[in-house]
Formats: C-alpha cells, structure tokens, sequence
C-alpha cells in the first residue's frame, strides 16, 4: 500500500485521541478503527466512524411493541427473522463509514450503488499522486465470448507482457503531460517561470482511469449489504471484489449476528421465481423435466440448474 506523507501521519495518530461515550460501542471494530487494509497494488479501506450495533437493530425492531425480550437467543432469532423476512428498516438504524483508496475506473462502478453519502478527492483543488492501478498476471484475462460483462482465459506469454507494459507506459506518459500541463513544478521537476500552467480541472482530464483516487463513503447497514450482496459475489468484477469483501470481513466484526443472517439468507441462498418453483415441484413428484418443456427461458433454466447442481438437459 502506498500512501501520501499526510495520509500516513493521519493513519497511527487517530487512535491517540479517545473519547468517552454513552453510546454502544464494538470493541472488535473499536480496535480497527483507521487501521487500513492494503488492497490491490496501493489502495486499501479502513473505518472512520460507526454508529450502532446488533442491539441497535434488535432495539428498532421492537420499539412498536415495548420492552420486548432480553434474551441474546431471542435476540439472534429476531435478527434471522428480519433478514430473512426482508424487513430492512431496523438495519438502517446502523451506520458506517469507510475511507476507501480506489482506482478510478472501480470508482466509477462503485458509484453506481446511490445509495451512500460520498465524498471525494477533487482534482480541481489538489493534484492527483502517481499512482495506477497495474493488474497481477493471474488478473490479465481475455473478453468472454458468453458474458459481455465477464472475463475468460488468463492472456500469457508476449501478449500479457505487451499489455501490461502498454498499462504502465500510458499510465506514466499521460501523467507526464498532466504535470507539463499544470507546471506547478516538484522537488525534482521545477516549474518553468516563463509557462503559464493550465488549471487543474482541466488539466485532470489527461488522467487514465486507472490513476488512483480517494473518498469517504458512508451508508446505513442495509444499503451496505445490498452493495455486498452484489459486490462480494464471485461474479463481480475482481477490482471491486476485493474492497467488498474486505469490507464483508469488517461488518463480521461490527454486527456478528447480523453477519451471518446475511450470509445465510442472503450471499448462501437464492431465489426462485413463481415458474421456477413450479418447475421444482413437478421434479420432487418424480417428473423428468428438460428445458423445452419446463416454460422456462434457456438461460432461467440454466440459473435454475446451477442453482441446485444439476447438470442441465
């Protein structure tokens, strides 16, 4: 991980200034706050601030009906059953937020997810470090021919070579034009007094995508797991992966038992539609069924199959 000289003063002397609270706090989490993990080649994720806990879902679920129960059993029952219910409001009572080192072509998929307040480096203010994203060899794949969103074989020999050398050259010589551009020199590259430099919104635009960039991002526990749900998938695209479940690992420690309850009902199951269903009923009866005459589409039928490990007709 690679980090500028303010961010690695910042990150050890966070944890020097405590605070007492009334507030529920989470000493698994307490011990991770600012503490960064390293992903990809210089980005990382760590927590700035949470609010709220287990308790706290539990504690909005019952308010509508008064002091409840006390048990942790009960507790754990009533958090499994709002998972598995999808009564999502009591999660939202949960917050967190994260500051995420990213690059940006990850960030634009990122943000697709509107449902998070986020706030990012502006390039019109400061300028940006030299930092890129370059892939590990195992990462260079080729398109895949049945998914437009999806990668096939791992390139290798003179081909992967070419590509990651054409990542690193173009990434270095368009940040290259984007300091001529700016000309407001460095320790080792002193600005040219006679040139006036193009402002820094402009200039940003040079930038490849996979420069990095920074931001603080906070959202409530239910649009957290939503993002996870899509994130943390085996079919999301890796770059993203690896922030989602760093973060996945981040929430076990935060709100256990609602961990779990999403991974049970949510990552470990699937859903089935009113046909599929129908389709899975007449197979329990004992009828052979293929996909020609289950009313189900080529690529339902597939899913379905694959859901329940059946290799399909």
């Amino acid at each position: 991980m690679s980090a500028s000289e303010d961010q690695t003063i910042a990150i050890p002397a966070a944890p020097e200034a405590t605070h007492t609270t009334l507030r529920a706090t989470v000493p698994a989490l307490e011990a991770r706050l600012y503490q960064p993990v390293a992903l990809l080649d210089h980005g990382f994720v760590r927590v700035i601030d949470y609010m709220g806990d287990d308790h706290a879902i539990v504690q909005a679920a019952r308010v509508s009906y008064g002091r409840g129960t006390k048990k942790v059993s009960e507790d754990t029952g009533l958090i499994r059953y709002l998972m598995r219910h999808r009564h999502t409001t009591p999660f939202e009572m949960c917050d967190i937020k994260f500051h995420v080192k990213l690059p940006i072509f990850v960030a634009r998929q990122w943000i697709r997810h509107r449902m998070a307040s986020v706030n990012e480096y502006s390039a019109r203010y400061s300028v940006m470090d030299r930092e890129f994203y370059i892939p590990e060899p195992a990462q260079l794949a080729g398109q895949s021919k049945l998914n437009r969103q999806g990668r096939d074989a791992i390139l290798e020999g003179e081909d992967a070579a070419r590509v990651l050398a054409l990542l690193r050259s173009d990434a270095e010589q368009t940040y290259d034009n984007y300091e001529w551009m700016l000309n407001e020199g460095s320790a080792d590259k002193p600005a040219d007094p006679e040139r006036m430099g193009l402002a820094r919104e402009l200039a940003r635009m040079n930038l490849t995508l996979n420069t990095y960039t920074q931001w603080y991002w906070k959202t409530n526990l239910h649009s957290l797991f939503h993002f996870l749900s899509l994130r943390a998938d085996p079919h999301a695209q890796y770059e993203i992966r690896v922030y989602a479940e760093a973060m996945l690992d981040i929430v076990a420690a935060w709100v256990p038992v609602a961990h779990q309850a999403f991974l049970d009902y949510r990552m470990g199951a699937v859903t089935f539609s009113g046909p599929m269903l129908a389709v899975l009923r007449r197979m329990l009866s004992g009828e052979t069924i293929a996909q020609a005459d289950s009313g189900l589409s080529v690529r339902e039928w597939r899913e379905m199959m694959a859901s329940l490990e059946i290799a399909p007709s």
